[in-house]
Protein backbone atom coordinates (compact mmCIF):
# COMPACT_ATOMS: atom_id res chain seq x y z
CA UNK A 1 0.00 0.00 0.00
CA UNK A 2 1.36 3.40 -1.03
CA UNK A 3 1.36 6.26 1.47
CA UNK A 4 -1.40 8.76 0.55
CA UNK A 5 -0.20 11.93 -1.19
CA UNK A 6 -0.74 15.46 0.11
CA UNK A 7 -2.48 16.55 -3.09
CA UNK A 8 -5.90 17.27 -1.57
CA UNK A 9 -4.37 19.02 1.44
CA UNK A 10 -2.62 21.37 -0.98
CA UNK A 11 -5.92 21.95 -2.83
CA UNK A 12 -7.59 22.95 0.45
CA UNK A 13 -4.75 25.36 1.25
CA UNK A 14 -4.24 28.98 0.19
CA UNK A 15 -1.73 31.71 0.95
CA UNK A 16 -3.89 32.49 4.02
CA UNK A 17 -4.63 29.11 5.54
CA UNK A 18 -6.57 25.90 5.06
CA UNK A 19 -10.23 25.77 4.05
CA UNK A 20 -12.29 23.96 6.67
CA UNK A 21 -14.90 22.27 4.46
CA UNK A 22 -15.26 20.73 1.01
CA UNK A 23 -18.19 19.59 -1.10
CA UNK A 24 -16.83 16.25 -2.28
CA UNK A 25 -13.30 17.43 -3.22
CA UNK A 26 -14.02 21.12 -3.95
CA UNK A 27 -13.14 23.59 -1.16
CA UNK A 28 -16.15 25.46 0.24
CA UNK A 29 -14.53 28.87 0.24
CA UNK A 30 -17.49 30.61 1.83
CA UNK A 31 -17.00 28.62 5.03
CA UNK A 32 -13.54 30.09 5.54
CA UNK A 33 -10.74 28.87 7.78
CA UNK A 34 -10.26 27.81 11.38
CA UNK A 35 -7.37 27.45 13.83
CA UNK A 36 -8.57 23.94 14.70
CA UNK A 37 -7.71 22.61 11.25
CA UNK A 38 -4.69 24.77 10.51
CA UNK A 39 -3.18 23.58 13.80
CA UNK A 40 -3.75 19.98 12.77
CA UNK A 41 -2.12 20.72 9.43
CA UNK A 42 0.92 22.32 11.08
CA UNK A 43 1.41 19.30 13.35
CA UNK A 44 1.14 16.94 10.37
CA UNK A 45 3.72 18.81 8.29
CA UNK A 46 6.16 19.23 11.18
CA UNK A 47 6.23 15.44 11.47
CA UNK A 48 6.58 14.76 7.74
CA UNK A 49 10.02 13.25 6.98
CA UNK A 50 10.25 14.89 3.56
CA UNK A 51 8.58 18.09 2.33
CA UNK A 52 8.49 19.32 -1.25
CA UNK A 53 8.64 23.02 -2.13
CA UNK A 54 4.86 23.48 -1.87
CA UNK A 55 4.54 21.88 1.54
CA UNK A 56 7.57 23.75 2.87
CA UNK A 57 5.69 26.95 2.02
CA UNK A 58 2.59 25.62 3.78
CA UNK A 59 4.49 25.24 7.04
CA UNK A 60 5.04 29.02 6.97
CA UNK A 61 1.43 29.68 5.95
CA UNK A 62 -0.02 27.51 8.71
CA UNK A 63 2.39 28.87 11.33
CA UNK A 64 1.59 32.48 10.43
CA UNK A 65 -2.16 31.73 10.60
CA UNK A 66 -1.91 30.31 14.12
CA UNK A 67 0.32 33.16 15.32
CA UNK A 68 -2.14 35.74 13.94
CA UNK A 69 -4.93 34.15 15.98
CA UNK A 70 -3.25 34.85 19.32
CA UNK A 71 -4.18 37.86 21.45
CA UNK A 72 -1.64 39.44 23.87
CA UNK A 73 -3.45 37.95 26.89
CA UNK A 74 -2.97 34.42 25.48
CA UNK A 75 -6.52 33.88 24.28
CA UNK A 76 -7.03 32.69 20.73
CA UNK A 77 -9.42 33.24 17.83
CA UNK A 78 -10.66 30.28 15.78
CA UNK A 79 -12.73 31.33 12.75
CA UNK A 80 -11.59 33.49 9.87
CA UNK A 81 -13.62 34.40 6.80
CA UNK A 82 -12.35 33.97 3.27
CA UNK A 83 -11.08 37.56 3.19
CA UNK A 84 -8.80 37.00 6.16
CA UNK A 85 -10.89 38.60 8.93
CA UNK A 86 -11.52 36.99 12.31
CA UNK A 87 -15.22 36.76 13.08
CA UNK A 88 -15.25 35.28 16.57
CA UNK A 89 -14.17 36.32 20.05
CA UNK A 90 -10.83 35.03 21.29
CA UNK A 91 -11.10 32.44 24.08
CA UNK A 92 -9.42 29.39 25.59
CA UNK A 93 -11.76 26.80 24.06
CA UNK A 94 -10.60 23.76 22.07
CA UNK A 95 -8.81 25.79 19.43
CA UNK A 96 -6.64 27.45 22.07
CA UNK A 97 -5.53 23.97 23.15
CA UNK A 98 -4.88 22.94 19.55
CA UNK A 99 -2.87 26.11 18.96
CA UNK A 100 -0.75 25.31 22.03
CA UNK A 101 -0.31 21.76 20.70
CA UNK A 102 0.66 22.93 17.22
CA UNK A 103 3.13 25.56 18.39
CA UNK A 104 4.60 23.15 20.94
CA UNK A 105 5.23 20.62 18.17
CA UNK A 106 6.54 23.30 15.80
CA UNK A 107 8.85 24.70 18.51
CA UNK A 108 10.64 21.35 18.56
CA UNK A 109 10.06 19.86 15.10
CA UNK A 110 9.54 22.68 12.58
CA UNK A 111 11.88 22.43 9.57
CA UNK A 112 14.01 25.52 10.31
CA UNK A 113 15.25 27.55 13.25
CA UNK A 114 13.27 30.68 12.42
CA UNK A 115 10.03 28.70 12.46
CA UNK A 116 11.00 27.05 15.73
CA UNK A 117 11.85 30.40 17.34
CA UNK A 118 8.60 32.02 16.25
CA UNK A 119 6.69 29.00 17.53
CA UNK A 120 8.31 29.27 20.96
CA UNK A 121 7.32 32.95 21.16
CA UNK A 122 3.72 32.16 20.22
CA UNK A 123 3.64 29.24 22.65
CA UNK A 124 4.76 31.48 25.50
CA UNK A 125 2.08 34.04 24.70
CA UNK A 126 -0.63 31.37 24.62
CA UNK A 127 0.42 30.04 28.02
CA UNK A 128 -0.35 33.40 29.62
CA UNK A 129 -3.92 32.08 29.53
CA UNK A 130 -5.23 28.87 31.06
CA UNK A 131 -8.27 26.61 30.91
CA UNK A 132 -10.09 24.00 32.95
CA UNK A 133 -11.92 22.59 29.92
CA UNK A 134 -10.93 18.94 29.58
CA UNK A 135 -10.46 18.78 25.82
CA UNK A 136 -8.73 22.14 25.52
CA UNK A 137 -6.35 21.15 28.32
CA UNK A 138 -5.78 17.77 26.65
CA UNK A 139 -4.61 19.34 23.41
CA UNK A 140 -2.53 21.92 25.25
CA UNK A 141 -0.78 19.22 27.28
CA UNK A 142 0.33 17.51 24.07
CA UNK A 143 2.14 20.68 23.03
CA UNK A 144 3.38 21.49 26.53
CA UNK A 145 4.84 18.02 26.90
CA UNK A 146 6.90 18.45 23.73
CA UNK A 147 8.25 21.81 24.92
CA UNK A 148 8.93 20.79 28.53
CA UNK A 149 10.82 17.65 27.55
CA UNK A 150 13.01 19.81 25.31
CA UNK A 151 13.45 22.53 27.98
CA UNK A 152 12.25 21.96 31.54
CA UNK A 153 12.66 25.65 32.35
CA UNK A 154 9.59 26.58 30.27
CA UNK A 155 7.25 27.66 33.05
CA UNK A 156 4.18 27.98 30.82
CA UNK A 157 4.57 24.39 29.70
CA UNK A 158 4.96 23.21 33.28
CA UNK A 159 1.82 25.10 34.34
CA UNK A 160 -0.24 23.26 31.72
CA UNK A 161 1.26 19.88 32.61
CA UNK A 162 0.58 20.36 36.32
CA UNK A 163 -3.05 21.11 35.55
CA UNK A 164 -3.28 18.09 33.23
CA UNK A 165 -1.77 15.79 35.87
CA UNK A 166 -4.98 15.99 37.89
CA UNK A 167 -7.71 17.17 35.49
CA UNK A 168 -7.23 14.47 32.85
CA UNK A 169 -7.11 11.44 35.13
CA UNK A 170 -10.16 9.30 36.04
CA UNK A 171 -11.61 10.36 39.39
CA UNK A 172 -11.76 6.76 40.62
CA UNK A 173 -9.29 4.53 38.84
CA UNK A 174 -10.64 1.39 40.53
CA UNK A 175 -13.92 1.58 38.59
CA UNK A 176 -14.42 -0.32 35.30
CA UNK A 177 -15.10 2.94 33.40
CA UNK A 178 -11.53 4.22 33.38
CA UNK A 179 -12.19 7.65 31.94
CA UNK A 180 -12.31 11.21 33.32
CA UNK A 181 -15.85 11.78 32.02
CA UNK A 182 -19.06 9.73 32.06
CA UNK A 183 -19.10 9.49 28.26
CA UNK A 184 -16.50 9.32 25.53
CA UNK A 185 -16.72 12.39 23.32
CA UNK A 186 -14.27 12.99 20.48
CA UNK A 187 -10.53 12.68 19.82
CA UNK A 188 -10.62 10.35 22.81
CA UNK A 189 -7.21 8.83 22.25
CA UNK A 190 -5.69 12.29 22.68
CA UNK A 191 -6.67 12.22 26.37
CA UNK A 192 -4.80 8.97 27.00
CA UNK A 193 -1.84 10.27 24.99
CA UNK A 194 -1.78 13.52 26.95
CA UNK A 195 -1.80 11.65 30.26
CA UNK A 196 1.11 9.45 29.15
CA UNK A 197 3.11 12.43 27.89
CA UNK A 198 2.37 14.41 31.06
CA UNK A 199 3.74 11.57 33.16
CA UNK A 200 6.92 11.42 31.08
CA UNK A 201 7.48 15.18 31.08
CA UNK A 202 6.94 15.51 34.85
CA UNK A 203 8.85 12.29 35.58
CA UNK A 204 5.84 10.73 37.31
CA UNK A 205 5.69 7.09 36.19
CA UNK A 206 2.37 6.45 37.95
CA UNK A 207 0.70 9.02 35.70
CA UNK A 208 2.27 7.42 32.63
CA UNK A 209 0.95 4.01 33.73
CA UNK A 210 -2.50 5.49 34.24
CA UNK A 211 -2.41 6.80 30.66
CA UNK A 212 -1.52 3.34 29.35
CA UNK A 213 -4.41 1.80 31.29
CA UNK A 214 -6.74 4.46 29.89
CA UNK A 215 -5.59 3.58 26.38
CA UNK A 216 -6.15 -0.12 26.99
CA UNK A 217 -9.66 0.66 28.22
CA UNK A 218 -10.33 2.85 25.18
CA UNK A 219 -9.16 0.21 22.71
CA UNK A 220 -11.41 -2.39 24.32
CA UNK A 221 -14.35 0.02 24.26
CA UNK A 222 -13.73 1.07 20.65
CA UNK A 223 -13.34 -2.48 19.23
CA UNK A 224 -15.97 -4.68 17.64
CA UNK A 225 -14.88 -8.14 16.49
CA UNK A 226 -11.54 -7.59 14.71
CA UNK A 227 -11.85 -3.89 13.90
CA UNK A 228 -12.30 -0.46 15.41
CA UNK A 229 -15.89 0.65 15.88
CA UNK A 230 -15.23 4.09 17.22
CA UNK A 231 -17.27 6.62 19.13
CA UNK A 232 -19.82 8.36 16.88
CA UNK A 233 -20.62 12.06 16.81
CA UNK A 234 -23.15 11.64 19.63
CA UNK A 235 -20.57 10.16 22.01
CA UNK A 236 -20.55 6.80 23.75
CA UNK A 237 -21.44 5.77 27.28
CA UNK A 238 -20.89 2.51 29.19
CA UNK A 239 -24.19 0.96 28.04
CA UNK A 240 -24.26 2.18 24.42
CA UNK A 241 -24.42 -0.47 21.72
CA UNK A 242 -22.01 -0.95 18.82
CA UNK A 243 -21.87 -0.20 16.00
CA UNK A 244 -23.05 3.40 15.99
CA UNK A 245 -22.67 6.08 13.35
CA UNK A 246 -21.55 8.87 12.36
CA UNK A 247 -17.97 7.68 13.09
CA UNK A 248 -15.28 10.32 12.63
CA UNK A 249 -11.75 9.86 11.23
CA UNK A 250 -10.31 12.02 14.02
CA UNK A 251 -10.98 9.13 16.40
CA UNK A 252 -8.56 6.89 14.51
CA UNK A 253 -5.88 9.57 14.31
CA UNK A 254 -6.14 10.09 18.08
CA UNK A 255 -5.96 6.36 18.76
CA UNK A 256 -2.94 6.01 16.49
CA UNK A 257 -1.20 8.94 18.19
CA UNK A 258 -1.80 7.43 21.62
CA UNK A 259 -0.51 4.05 20.47
CA UNK A 260 2.65 5.69 19.12
CA UNK A 261 3.14 7.24 22.56
CA UNK A 262 2.61 3.87 24.25
CA UNK A 263 5.07 2.19 21.89
CA UNK A 264 7.73 4.84 22.57
CA UNK A 265 7.32 4.15 26.28
CA UNK A 266 7.14 0.35 26.25
CA UNK A 267 8.55 -0.77 22.87
CA UNK A 268 5.81 -3.43 23.02
CA UNK A 269 4.88 -4.52 19.47
CA UNK A 270 1.19 -4.77 20.37
CA UNK A 271 0.99 -1.00 20.02
CA UNK A 272 2.36 -1.20 16.49
CA UNK A 273 -0.39 -3.70 15.68
CA UNK A 274 -3.00 -1.26 16.98
CA UNK A 275 -1.56 1.53 14.81
CA UNK A 276 -1.87 -0.77 11.79
CA UNK A 277 -5.45 -1.57 12.82
CA UNK A 278 -6.24 2.15 13.02
CA UNK A 279 -4.87 2.63 9.50
CA UNK A 280 -6.85 -0.45 8.45
CA UNK A 281 -10.06 1.41 9.36
CA UNK A 282 -9.40 3.76 6.43
CA UNK A 283 -8.65 0.79 4.16
CA UNK A 284 -12.05 -0.78 4.82
CA UNK A 285 -11.58 -2.64 8.11
CA UNK A 286 -14.56 -0.87 9.63
CA UNK A 287 -18.26 -1.38 10.35
CA UNK A 288 -19.32 -0.72 6.75
CA UNK A 289 -16.37 -2.34 4.97
CA UNK A 290 -15.80 0.97 3.18
CA UNK A 291 -12.66 2.63 1.91
CA UNK A 292 -12.43 5.95 3.76
CA UNK A 293 -10.14 8.01 1.56
CA UNK A 294 -9.19 8.70 -2.05
CA UNK A 295 -5.83 6.99 -2.72
CA UNK A 296 -5.02 9.12 -5.77
CA UNK A 297 -5.36 12.50 -4.01
CA UNK A 298 -5.14 11.80 -0.28
CA UNK A 299 -8.60 13.25 0.39
CA UNK A 300 -10.18 11.82 3.54
CA UNK A 301 -13.94 11.18 3.74
CA UNK A 302 -15.85 13.13 6.37
CA UNK A 303 -17.39 10.27 8.31
CA UNK A 304 -18.54 6.66 8.25
CA UNK A 305 -22.28 6.11 7.91
CA UNK A 306 -24.22 2.85 8.04
CA UNK A 307 -24.14 2.50 4.25
CA UNK A 308 -20.65 3.89 3.66
CA UNK A 309 -18.70 7.14 3.72
CA UNK A 310 -19.78 10.74 3.66
CA UNK A 311 -17.96 11.62 0.43
CA UNK A 312 -17.15 15.20 1.39
CA UNK A 313 -13.42 15.64 2.02
CA UNK A 314 -12.95 18.40 4.57
CA UNK A 315 -9.75 19.41 6.32
CA UNK A 316 -10.27 17.61 9.64
CA UNK A 317 -11.00 14.26 8.02
CA UNK A 318 -8.26 14.60 5.42
CA UNK A 319 -5.63 15.49 8.02
CA UNK A 320 -6.86 12.74 10.35
CA UNK A 321 -6.40 10.17 7.60
CA UNK A 322 -2.99 11.56 6.63
CA UNK A 323 -1.90 11.62 10.27
CA UNK A 324 -2.91 8.00 10.81
CA UNK A 325 -1.08 6.99 7.63
CA UNK A 326 1.96 8.97 8.74
CA UNK A 327 2.11 7.01 11.99
CA UNK A 328 1.56 3.66 10.28
CA UNK A 329 4.13 4.16 7.53
CA UNK A 330 6.72 5.68 9.85
CA UNK A 331 6.60 2.71 12.22
CA UNK A 332 5.95 -0.02 9.64
CA UNK A 333 9.43 -1.53 10.11
CA UNK A 334 9.80 -0.78 13.80
CA UNK A 335 8.43 -4.10 15.02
Amino acid sequence: MIKPPLTHLKELSTSIGLYEHARIDVPRKGHGYCVDDVSRGLILLCHEPELDDETEVLVDVYLEFVLRAIEPDGSCHNRMDGAGNWHDDASTSDWWGRAVWALGVAAVHAPNQEQRSRSVEGFRTLTRASTFDLMSLTFAALGAGEVFIADNKEVGAEKILRAASTRLLPADQSKPWKWPEDRLRYSNGSIAQAVMLTGIALNQPQITETGIRMLEFLLETETRQDHFSVTPVGGRGPDDQKPAFDQQPIELAAIAGACVQAWLITKDSRWLEEIERAWGWFLGLNDAGALMYVPETGGGYDGLQLLGPNLNQGAESTISMLTTAQHAFRLASAG
